[in-house]
């Protein structure tokens, strides 16, 4: 894990530190060829670019992110946003099921829109191949 990554989880507080870590574990042991950083003040995964999944606090809980989400069709990620992006909201260490999680990343590898190119075509989304 990057270290401004762990920086990130550590500055959260109980039991959300705890999730980001677990979250993080899951989500380096799958995806280890992607790039990660804090982007827009939120972990971040990307695959060429391109964001992936990613994770924040919000006075919910802890919502892990798929930006293709969407259209995993998937009963347990909620769609948030005006794109295609879906969520679910964690606020127990309990609540991960990493099998979940390692299935909606591996359809993240499978099932991408390019969101890395969404400003040069003035808010219109494309699905990669």
């Amino acid at each position: 894990m990057k270290s401004e990554i762990k920086t990130f989880n550590s500055a959260k507080e109980a039991p959300y530190d705890a999730i980001c870590d677990k979250l993080a574990h899951i989500i380096d042991m799958n995806l280890n060829y992607t790039e990660s950083k804090i982007w827009h003040a939120h972990p971040v995964w990307f695959i060429n670019g391109n964001p992936i999944v990613g994770y924040g606090k919000l006075k919910r809980g802890l919502r892990l992110m798929f930006w293709s989400g969407q259209s995993f069709e998937e009963p347990n990620l909620k769609a948030t946003g005006t794109f295609k992006a879906s969520e679910i909201t964690y606020n127990t260490v309990d609540q991960i099921d990493a099998e979940d999680i390692k299935h909606w990343l591996k359809k993240a590898e499978d099932i991408q829109w390019d969101y890395k190119n969404i400003i040069k075509r003035k808010g219109k989304l494309e699905r990669l191949d």
